[in-house]
């Protein structure tokens, strides 16, 4: 079997403490590689009806490690940026996309033709991770490409992801 070098990597990034080696591991194979880098946000932006019915019909936030909110999105995804232009990466496209991570990281690798995904991810062991699956899960079910999972150096407990920060008005 030949090798062959990455043409286009795909990554996403959530803003949390794993976001930035995960990002820079990305980078690093897309500059190696002389590859496209394409950086993804997903996030959530529901408003708080909509948020309230979530969490009265589902019994809990079902966003959970979910960016929430264009805004907090944004931040996470120009620090990834900043992260990948470190490394001397070619960052072709850098997208905010309003929905689930999984679906954005392999529908955007679809479409883009990508051979490498690269997402980092914990070794969560929650009641709902264990029913409801996580998104590096999801991710390796479905995605026709390579899947990369980048793991924390150390135990980094619960990561936390930005979101906005309400307004009241």
């Amino acid at each position: 079997m030949e090798m062959k070098d990455y043409r286009t990597i795909v990554v996403g990034t959530d803003g949390s403490s794993l976001a930035e080696p995960t990002g820079g591991r990305a980078a690093w194979l897309a500059k190696h590689d002389d590859a496209d880098l394409i950086i993804i946000c997903a996030y959530s932006q529901l408003s708080r009806r909509a948020e309230a019915k979530n969490v009265a019909n589902l019994g809990g936030d079902t966003r959970t490690g979910q960016v929430l909110g264009r805004e907090a999105a944004s931040l996470a995804l120009s620090d990834a940026m900043r992260v990948a232009r470190a490394e001397g990466a070619t960052v072709t496209a850098a997208l905010l996309i309003d929905g689930d991570p999984a679906r954005a990281l392999v529908s955007t690798a679809q479409e883009r033709e990508a051979d490498l995904i690269v997402l980092g991810a914990i070794h969560d062991r929650s009641l709902a991770d264990r029913l409801l699956g996580n998104t590096a899960t999801e991710v390796t079910k479905h995605a026709r490409c390579d899947v990369l999972v980048v793991r924390p150096e150390h135990d980094l407990g619960e990561l936390e992801v930005p979101e906005d920060v309400p307004v009241d008005g």
